[in-house]
């Protein structure tokens, strides 16, 4: 299995990252420079190090509110759509995957009972009504 992008035109909407292509040796980052959320995984043996640094104060415009799920267990079903609130994908991901939502909408079905995801976003939060609007089905 490959990494999947979703797309609207050349827009990418969607990363599903299968747990096989996800984890593995060294440094792997799954996105381009310029998305908002860089998406990355590590896979190094005892004795690694990683030089200590900080990050410099730098101004970023951040127009959307982006996601990164990491499916720890059980399995869930993703629904993508695109700018125009059109559905253009259904997937599957399941443990060890990670599900990258940039743009367009999503929407989540649980398939498996003690399903656990990690949910990262940008912010700051500035609260549902002005964050998000509910896509009607």
């Amino acid at each position: 299995m490959a990494v999947n992008e979703i797309k609207e035109g050349e827009l990418v909407l969607a990363r599903h990252i299968p747990a096989e292509d996800a984890w593995g040796g060294g440094l792997k980052f799954f996105s381009p420079d310029g998305d908002y959320q860089q998406v990355g995984t590590w896979g190094y043996d005892q004795g690694k190090q990683l030089l200590a640094h900080s990050h410099n104060e730098v101004t970023r415009a951040v127009l959307w509110t982006q996601e990164v799920l990491y499916i720890r267990q059980g399995r869930v079903k993703a629904e993508v759509f695109d700018t125009k609130d059109q559905k253009v994908a259904e997937l599957e991901a399941g443990a060890g995957d990670i599900l990258v939502l940039l743009r367009g909408g999503h929407g989540y079905q649980i398939l498996e009972d003690g399903t656990q995801v990690l949910e990262i976003k940008n912010g700051p939060y500035v609260g549902a009504d002005a964050d998000r609007r509910r896509l009607q089905p």
